[in-house]
C-alpha cells in the first residue's frame, strides 16, 4: 500500500489512532491552504504567472506527484509506528504555521504602512498628502505672527473663494490668495493671516464649504515623509525574494506531508476493515469535477 509499512500496534491503539489522523488531515490541509492562498497574494504582479511553478512538490507538479507517489523513507522510515510517524507530521506542521505567521505577519506590515503612504498620496486634493505638490516659495515661513493655509476649493466655488476670502476672518491679509494648484474638480489656494485669527477662518470657511487643509509647510518633515516611503519600499524588496522562497518550499512540504497523512489514513481505514496482513491493491482516481460525487459514491460502494 504506497509501501507503508509503519508498526502497526494494537487494534485498540490503531481505532485510536484513526481519530488523530482525521484531525492531522484537516490541519495539514489547512496549513497548506493557508500557504498556497498567501502566495497567491503575496506574489507581485508580473511574477503571477511563476504561480504553477511555485505551487510543486518536491519539483513535480501536483498531479505528477500523485499519480506516482511512493513512501518517503528517508523522511518517514517506515522502522517507525504509525503513531511515531504521525507526530513527526504533526511537528512539522506546527512549525510551518508557526513560521508562517511569523513571516506573514511581518510582511503585512510592511505592505500595511506602504499602502498608508501611497493611500495619502493618492485621492483627491480634500485627503491627499500636499508635501510633494507644494513649494517652500508658497509660503510664509518662520513668522511669530503670519501663517499661510492652504484651502481646497471646488471649481463651482473658485469665484466665491476669490471675491470673499479676506471676508472670513479678521486679520486676512488681502491679495494673499493663490491658486497653486488645480486637478480633478478641486484646486488648492493659499492664503496668509494672522495665526490668531486662524481657528475663526476655519470655522466660516467650513461653513461656505471651503476646506481648510491641516498642513503646515515643513522642507525637512517632506523630506522625512521621502525617506520613511523609500526605506518602506526597500524593507519590502528586500524581504519579498527570501518570503516568496520559503512560501514556495513550504508549500511544497506541506503538500508531501499532506499526502503522506492520506497514505496513512488509508492504510490504517483497511487494516481496520480487512484486518492483516496488509495485502491490499492501492489506486488513485481523478473524475471529471461533473461526476465527482457519483464517482465517489459508486467508488465507496464497491469497497463495502
Amino acid at each position: 500500500l504506497f509501501g507503508v509499512a509503519g508498526k502497526v500496534g494494537t487494534l485498540d491503539a490503531l481505532m485510536a489512532l484513526s481519530d488523530e489522523l482525521a484531525k492531522l488531515d484537516t490541519f495539514t490541509e489547512s496549513v497548506m491552504v493557508k500557504v498556497y492562498t498567501y502566495m497567491a497574494t503575496a506574489l507581485e504582479e508580473n511574477d503571477q504567472q511563476k504561480l504553477p511553478d511555485y505551487t510543486k512538490a518536491n519539483g513535480k507538479d501536483l498531479r505528477t506527484y500523485c499519480n506516482s507517489f511512493s513512501w518517503d523513507v528517508a523522511k518517514f522510515p517506515t522502522k517507525l509506528s504509525i503513531k511515531e510517524i504521525h507526530d513527526i507530521i504533526a511537528k512539522n506542521l506546527t512549525k510551518i504555521e508557526k513560521d508562517f505567521k511569523t513571516k506573514s505577519n511581518t510582511y503585512n506590515t510592511l505592505r500595511s504602512n506602504l499602502a498608508q503612504h501611497e493611500k495619502k498620496e493618492s485621492g483627491s486634493l480634500v485627503t491627499k498628502n500636499l508635501g510633494p505638490l507644494v513649494k517652500e516659495e508658497d509660503f510664509v515661513i518662520a513668522s511669530e505672527y503670519l501663517v499661510t493655509v492652504c484651502v481646497v476649493v471646488h471649481k463651482h466655488g473658485y469665484k466665491e473663494w476669490e471675491g470673499s476670502y479676506w471676508k472670513l476672518a479678521d486679520f486676512v491679509v488681502p491679495g494673499s490668495s493663490v491658486k497653486i494648484l488645480e486637478e480633478g474638480e478641486h484646486a488648492i489656494y493659499t492664503v496668509t493671516m494672522f495665526r490668531k485669527t486662524l481657528e475663526a477662518f476655519k470655522n466660516n470657511a467650513r461653513e461656505r464649504k471651503f476646506v481648510v487643509r491641516d498642513f503646515q509647510y515643513s522642507k525637512e518633515k517632506i523630506e522625512q515623509q521621502k525617506n520613511d516611503v523609500n526605506n518602506l519600499l526597500k524593507a519590502k524588496n528586500k524581504a519579498y525574494v527570501p518570503l516568496i522562497k520559503w512560501l514556495k518550499g513550504n508549500f511544497s512540504e506541506s503538500f508531501v506531508n499532506w499526502v503522506h497523512v492520506k497514505a496513512l489514513r488509508l492504510f490504517t481505514e483497511s487494516v481496520l476493515r480487512y484486518g492483516l496482513p496488509a495485502t491490499f491493491m492501492t489506486s488513485v482516481l481523478e473524475p471529471n469535477k461533473k461526476s465527482e460525487k457519483k464517482t465517489q459514491r459508486k467508488a465507496t460502494r464497491a469497497v463495502r
